[in-house]
This record gives C-alpha cells, sequence and structure tokens, in this order.
C-alpha cells in the first residue's frame, strides 16, 4: 500500500495536532530541523509501506522522499556548508521531546488525557468528510499487540517496555484455548454499515491502546462515549462476548447513558438461570430471556429467509410484549432476581435486541 505525503499532511492540518504538541514541547536555543508536523508523517509513511515500527524506519521513509518531498518537511535543509540530510539523531531528539510532552508523569498503562484526544483527532481526520455521516454503528474488539522489548528478568521489574506487561491471546496450538504474551491490548472501533442503510466503509473511528494489567472494555468506554461532545452520535455498539461480561457500571451504562445501543454475543458466565421460571438471563443489566413461552408463538426467532415484511411485523409484536407483559406469565421470582435498569428491553422474554439491530443484516448470507 502506498500513499503520498501531500495526503498525509492533509490528514495532519485537518486535525490540528502539529501546533497543539509544538506549544507542549521546550523552545530551545537552535530551531529543530525535524518539526512535529513531519514526524506523523513519517511515521504513517513507514506504516503505509509495511515497515517494522522502528524509529529508524521513519528517518528512511522520510529520506526515500523525492527531492522536492524532502524540502518541504524540512527533512533536507541548506546550511553554512551546503544541503544537510535529516539525521537519526534529530529524528530521536523531536520524537523523545513529543513522548515526554504527552506522557504522564506517573505512566500507570494508560495514555494521556492529551494523548488521547490527539489520537481521537487524528482518526478522525483521516475519515473522508463524504463518509463522516454514513453510519453511527461501530464493531469493537481487541487484539494483543506485543511489544519490541523482552519481558524483564525473573525478580525484577525493569526493562526496555516499562508499561508492558503479560496478557494472554488466542492460543495457536490444537486444543490450546490462550497463551502467554509480553505487550499490549489494542482496542478499535470500525464503522459498519446500519440495519437497512447504505454500504458503508469499514474505517477505524477510534483506538486505544493500554497495558495488560487493564481491562481492554473498561479502557474503550472514555474513547467512545467522548465521541457525542464532538458531535458524532453513537448508534449499535456490535461486540463480542468478551464485553458481555462485565460489571454494567463500567461498560453497559456508560455507553447507553451516551446513547448507543448494545449488540452483544453473551458470555457463556452469564448464561443458565438468573431468577426467572424460563430460563432468563441477566447481562450488563438488562434482563433477557431467550426461552420464549410456548403462548407466544408469534415471538419465536425469525427464519433466516424471513421478508422485510415479516420482519416489521415481528419488530412491532416484539416492541408490544417489551412494554406490556402477560398477567400468566410472572417476569422473575420470590428467588429475588438481580435488579434490571430501567431500559431492560426484554423484561417479557421477547428476543434479544439484536434482532433489531445491525448485527441481524450481518449475520444472514
Amino acid at each position: 500500500m502506498s500513499i503520498s505525503l501531500a495526503a498525509l499532511e492533509e490528514i495532519i492540518d485537518t486535525s490540528g495536532i502539529a501546533p497543539r504538541i509544538e506549544t507542549l514541547l521546550p523552545i530551545g536555543v537552535r530551531r529543530r530541523q525535524l518539526r512535529v508536523r513531519a514526524l506523523p508523517a513519517g511515521m504513517m509513511l513507514s506504516q503505509a509501506d509495511q515497515r517494522p515500527a522502528h524509529l529508524t524506519r521513519v528517518r528512511d521513509a522520510l529520506t526515500c522522499l523525492p527531492g522536492p518531498d524532502q524540502v518541504r518537511p524540512g527533512v533536507l535543509e541548506d546550511w553554512k556548508a551546503g544541503p544537510h540530510q535529516l539525521t537519526y539523531r534529530q529524528t530521536e531528539r523531536t520524537f523523545g521531546l513529543v513522548t515526554d510532552a504527552l506522557a504522564k508523569d506517573v505512566p500507570d498503562g494508560l495514555p494521556s488525557p492529551a494523548l488521547a484526544r490527539i489520537c481521537d483527532d487524528l482518526l478522525e481526520a483521516s475519515i473522508p468528510g463524504q463518509f463522516k455521516g454514513a453510519s453511527t454503528s461501530l464493531a469493537v474488539d481487541w487484539t494483543d499487540a506485543e511489544t519490541f522489548s523482552r519481558p524483564p528478568s525473573r525478580g525484577s521489574s525493569d526493562c526496555a517496555g516499562p508499561e508492558a506487561s503479560r496478557g494472554h491471546r488466542s492460543g495457536g496450538g490444537p486444543g490450546q484455548d490462550s497463551e502467554l504474551f509480553f505487550g499490549y491490548y489494542a482496542s478499535a472501533g470500525t464503522m459498519m454499515r446500519e440495519e437497512h442503510g447504505p454500504p458503508a466503509p469499514e474505517l477505524a473511528r477510534r483506538m486505544t491502546v493500554s497495558s495488560c494489567h487493564h481491562d481492554p472494555a473498561r479502557a474503550l468506554v472514555p474513547v467512545l462515549t467522548a465521541m457525542p461532545e464532538d458531535g458524532i452520535p453513537l448508534g449499535d455498539i456490535l461486540a463480542d462476548s468478551g464485553y458481555a461480561h462485565r460489571d454494567a457500571g463500567a461498560w453497559a451504562i456508560p455507553l447507553r447513558g451516551a446513547g448507543a445501543h448494545l449488540v452483544q454475543d453473551l458470555h457463556p458466565l452469564d448464561r443458565g438461570p438468573r431468577g426467572t421460571r424460563e430460563g432468563a438471563i441477566t447481562a450488563n443489566g438488562n434482563l433477557y430471556c431467550p426461552a420464549t413461552p410456548r403462548t407466544l408463538p408469534e415471538l419465536g426467532p425469525l427464519a433466516r429467509d424471513a421478508t422485510p415484511g415479516q420482519v416489521s411485523a415481528h419488530d412491532q409484536q416484539s416492541a408490544e410484549r417489551t412494554t406490556s407483559s402477560p398477567p400468566s406469565w410472572p417476569a422473575t421470582s420470590s428467588a429475588g432476581s438481580p435488579a434490571t435498569t430501567p431500559t431492560a428491553t426484554t423484561g417479557s422474554c421477547a428476543p434479544p435486541p439484536w434482532a433489531r439491530s445491525a448485527a441481524r443484516s450481518a449475520r444472514r448470507p
């Protein structure tokens, strides 16, 4: 994949991150040859060329540009002795100043508010204007990001990646559920098509990185809930069962408060009887009843080849049953089920809310 320097500079200028970072850097006697505007451009160029994420590769990506493209960002400048090309020492100097300015005073494995804001603005600027309103639905997930650093030796805590920690990822061997790795968890929210909506490009709209000591689901919450403050409404949030088995106050309630609608698989530990007669379950503060009463056959699962008319009728019946439970079918037992939030959508054992979400269209062939 190749991308022009001009396109990257447009993204950086649109985000406005360069002047904001420059104001945080100390003022030296000599002007730095590598300015902040050129540093993220070099980082993105190196990644677009699938180079390793090394600082030396950033300088290589900048010094390999055509002559005019080197002059504009200051990679090649006229000195008294003649043209001077950017050195690795100068690249390292600017990079060190930027990382120090955006780091926390006491590192804890999470990005500082200033760094998180800069990453959000940079990602948002990378989305073309015609697609910014294409969809409000996001598919979220996290993955392992192994660090270049080796783990600290036994009995010590010093290593080249002091904020990295050991975490679990999917195992690669037969019958191996998980394996240990040393690094971080990288989370992303990717745009996806809304139900009955036009096709939308699957662009990463928000990302964050956290140490494996932190729950990646909880680390992503403040990133997502900050989007409505920027005028970006939240719609469906699609997630797998790894996001379901959480304290409601840490994941579900903040996102619902920000206007999001959760569409996620249930965690195996959330399945089974939870205080009702029909096998209801409590997940993320909501009551779900996958076992539909035999007296309500019209609320059974839809066929995979259901017509749009059948889907609309099923949604209407589900909404009616949500607001009025049949008197002959108690929602909870005398055993004292966990309290549910006022936003519980399936307290009357209607089908789970994914039946009316973007997930349904994504799962059909």
